[in-house]
């Protein structure tokens, strides 16, 4: 009986010891044909650009978004790829040119000086993006973790847009502006490791066509996004 308990033993420590190895040395095959299809969400503090002069940031100006992006590698080592995807971008940029409207309907386009108290002067917008991108990683068919460098272009279409301006007793809300381009058009940058990542846009075309503020200066509002991107597989 004493033999039978010790074989048995013995039996298990051999099969544990085995089965171990085994774990060690054994790997499942890698997918030699990998992509790096990502979902992909992202923050950034947005700044103002090409505006006219004396006009400055003023309140909350950032940025939410997200989407979901196709990986289509180039090259035999797959880690040289094309990327195309779909997401939406919501962003809020405060500010200090007021945007109004006359009896005939006319925009208005004032730059507001420091005499004139107000608690929110804004631009809110919602935008649906195609993002195409040119993408370099560090990755592997068994790496999750690699350095990137993806840089491209991103097509959006506005959907939705608005100008809030509050003031005590005085509210005034445009969202229906004529000038405004609801076709977006911006580069971007993003740099980092694993999940993390540096995020840099420009955005190319203006948000406003032939707009002129009541000065006579021209409005080429533009911005600069910097924030974060987070890629998740």
């Amino acid at each position: 009986m004493r033999d039978r308990l010790h074989f048995g033993i013995l039996y298990l420590i051999l099969i544990t010891g085995v089965t171990a190895v085994a774990q060690d040395t054994i790997q499942p095959p890698a997918d030699q044909r990998y992509r790096e299809d990502q979902f992909y969400v992202g923050a950034t503090y947005n700044l103002l650009s090409d505006v006219p002069d004396n006009v400055v940031s003023r309140g909350l100006s950032g940025g939410l978004h997200f989407g979901y992006l196709r990986d289509m590698p180039v090259n035999e080592r797959r880690n040289v790829a094309i990327a195309v995807g779909l997401g939406m971008s919501i962003d809020r940029f405060g500010h200090n040119l007021f945007i109004g409207e006359l009896d005939n309907e006319q925009t208005v386009f004032r730059v507001l000086d420091e005499d004139i108290d107000f608690d929110v002067n804004q631009f809110s917008t919602s935008t649906l993006e195609v993002p195409i991108q040119f993408r370099w990683r560090t990755s592997t068919a068994t790496s999750y973790k690699f350095w990137r460098i993806y840089t491209g272009l991103r097509i959006g279409y506005t959907f939705w847009y608005k100008s809030s301006f509050k003031q005590p007793n005085n509210e005034v809300y445009q969202t229906d502006i004529p000038e405004f381009d609801r076709l977006r058009l911006g580069a971007s940058l993003s740099f980092g490791y694993n999940t993390f990542n540096f995020y840099v846009y420009y955005s190319v075309n203006p948000f406003f066509k032939d707009a002129l503020t009541d000065m006579g200066d021209e409005v080429n509002f533009k911005t600069i996004k910097v924030g974060l991107m987070f890629y998740i597989l």
